[in-house]
């Protein structure tokens, strides 16, 4: 028996039941005898409504067969089904994605161009007004010592994002990036993200696809997920009234995935949007993968995680605080497989819930633990405090009853480079393992 963040569950219970048969598409006995809750819904015709009754086991038989659930039937199976239910469903449609039992997980760094920006977000701690004495832009000579470094703890990739800095245009970016490549061509650059992009767009008055090309043309191997919250313009009014809206977002990704640019997808939850409005987010990103080209991998993968609120101006003013338990977040992953059919790769965010809870996540739907994060600023600006090493990482996805398998951003597999250095972490300050 597990106790996490004041979440019990018995693992054991999890462990004893039957494997899911794909071809045969049977249901273990456990939902054919479970006694499950029924709840309607309202459609409404030409004059007349119509009263469409749901089921958890229908619509968890039916997720099994990966079809599209909408928003509506996505949030009675939230608010409805068992934790025990969702993880079971989670977990084999995890096996349909990724049958072999290893979890993914990558090195690199998480460093920021600049901490400038006018986008003004209620959750970030990070961020400096343009003349602010602390705001910065980070140097070449630094640059080349983070990628140095990086390399010696066995990374290749630079996960690189900032501000909306008022006076860093495309030109700005495009002259980066290829200084960056000449000094390290084997470095992989993985780079803004769609807030950034419509920023730049917005300065140059171009297209989202002129600006993508010309990054991609300068050295931008992958578009990250970023600045995505919640993709409802209600909360992003609230929370991101600097950023562009939920469609915007959603276009970027729809030019990215045509230039065949590899990205990703993530929600930040827990503040002041509905469960409706995180099931419509789901609903809205499936819809962008399906619109992909065939040839695209488009949204590689999804990594939701919990809003962190301390020191932040949701917090202060009184509007959210993180209250976000071990058996929400769990749901959560469960629930993104069963919404996000069509996205191969599940993310659990150790960083924003810990190592215990994400060990849970692995048998309710994820398969990758992401990052060690060898530098991380923004999250952690907000006590986000958990931390892991490469031998860390490693042993607890052991622990969890997986094996560990080093990943690129593009999911394949690379082997550890031999005598790797192994970073030395505040133990004092953070939570590492």
């Amino acid at each position: 028996m597990k106790n996490l963040k004041g979440w019990v569950f018995d693992l054991a219970s999890f462990r004893k039941f039957p494997e899911f048969r794909y071809g045969e598409m049977a249901i273990s006995t456990y939902f054919l005898l479970s006694l499950f809750a029924n709840q309607t819904k309202t459609s409404k015709g030409l004059g007349a409504t119509k009263t469409i009754p749901m089921h958890v086991h229908d619509l968890l038989h039916r997720a099994l067969k990966r079809e599209f659930l909408t928003a509506e039937e996505g949030l009675f199976l939230f608010e409805s089904a068992k934790t025990a239910e969702l993880m079971y469903v989670g977990h084999a449609l995890r096996k349909h994605h990724v049958p072999e039992d290893v979890v993914t997980w990558i090195i690199d760094r998480n460093s920021n161009t600049t901490n400038v920006c006018i986008a003004n977000c209620k959750f970030c701690n990070f961020y400096r007004r343009p003349g602010h004495a602390e705001s910065y832009i980070t140097t070449i000579e630094e640059y080349k010592e983070k990628i140095s470094e990086t390399f010696e703890y066995g990374g290749e990739q630079l996960l690189l994002q900032g501000g909306h800095h008022p006076d860093l245009g495309l030109d700005y970016y495009v002259k980066l990036f290829r200084e960056l490549k000449s000094l390290f061509p084997t470095l992989k650059l993985r780079a803004l993200g769609p807030p950034e992009i419509a920023h730049i767009a917005k300065l140059e008055q171009a297209t989202h696809a002129e600006v993508l090309q010309a990054l991609k043309e300068a050295g931008l191997d992958s578009l990250p997920g970023a600045g995505a919250e919640i993709l409802s313009d209600r909360v992003r009014r609230l929370i991101s009234k600097g950023k562009c809206g939920g469609e915007e977002w959603l276009d970027v990704m729809r030019a990215a995935h045509q230039l065949n640019i590899t990205t990703s997808a993530t929600m930040m939850f827990g503040h002041i949007e509905t469960n409706m409005e995180r099931m419509d987010h789901f609903v809205r990103l499936r819809q962008v993968q399906e619109e992909k080209p065939s040839d695209a991998k488009g949204f590689l993968a999804f990594i939701p995680w919990p809003f962190q609120d301390e020191g932040t101006m949701l917090k202060k003013i009184k509007r959210a605080r993180n209250t976000c338990t071990g058996d929400e977040y769990v749901r959560m992953i469960a629930m993104s497989r069963i919404m996000l059919p069509n996205v191969v790769n599940i993310q659990a965010s150790w960083l924003t819930v810990g190592k215990a809870v994400a060990q849970v996540c692995l048998h309710a739907g994820a398969n990758d633990f992401g990052s060690i994060m060898i530098e991380e600023n923004v999250v952690s600006a907000a006590g986000a405090a958990f931390r892991f090493t490469a031998d860390g990482i490693q042993q607890a996805i052991r622990e969890a009853g997986y094996q560990p398998k080093l990943r690129n951003q593009e999911y394949e597999y690379r082997e550890l480079p031999l005598n790797i250095r192994q970073q030395q972490l505040d133990r004092q300050q953070l939570v590492v393992d």
